[in-house]
């Protein structure tokens, strides 16, 4: 069985080109985002202390994200670029929570599928900037990345078939897809992830 659904619209040319023509910028902005991935990862855990069977593979997601950001700092270090002060709101993880559901059990699923598409979304990401890489420790540092993200795509679909019935789970991340689609034709091209 998949264990998630591949994203429904490429990102643009126009996309890669910002992202390599401001890479410091982009370095900037990816080292926020791994730092929200495993904030995120920590949420799922403080808010459903219940959901027991997840927990040891959320510890180990945010661990794994942590690790990210911390790579991503040792690359920007080398090249003399800081954090930025403060971590600006994402629009694209904005649009997405946005159209969560409100009930607790549908929020629960709609926050695990949330996760999977922007995991799902990063790892196609992360190819195109590894792909038009031309230095090679930056060119496999991206490889890895991708390969890690689209393994978190499929962790959260997994989490979820263990608390919903895999029609609801396949149906409902079908309409994140469509959703997230839509979300990223209308957001401004600029050199982040999202």
């Amino acid at each position: 069985m998949k264990l998630n659904l591949d994203i429904k619209l490429p990102s643009s040319q126009e996309w890669i080109d910002a992202v390599m023509g401001d890479f410091d910028s982009f370095l900037q902005d990816h080292a926020d985002c791994e730092r929200k991935a495993s904030a995120m990862a920590m949420s799922f855990v403080a808010k459903y202390p219940d959901r027991t069977e997840i927990i040891p593979e959320l510890i180990e997601t945010a661990i794994e994200e942590l690790e990210h950001f911390q790579s991503v700092y040792t690359i920007m270090q080398a090249r003399g670029i800081q954090l930025q002060h403060s971590i600006g709101e994402d629009p694209y993880a904005k649009a997405l929570v946005s159209l969560c559901h409100s009930g607790i059990r549908e929020r629960f699923l709609d926050r695990l599928l949330i996760a999977s598409v922007m995991e799902t979304r990063g790892a196609e990401r992360f190819k195109m900037v590894s792909d038009a890489q031309q230095n090679e420790d930056l060119f496999r540092f991206y490889k890895e990345l991708w390969t890690s993200e689209a393994k978190h795509g499929h962790i959260f679909v997994k989490m979820a078939l263990l608390y919903f019935d895999k029609d609801q789970v396949y149906d409902r991340l079908n309409w994140w897809l469509d959703h997230e689609a839509e979300i990223i034709d209308q957001l401004e091209v600029r050199a982040a992830l999202h």
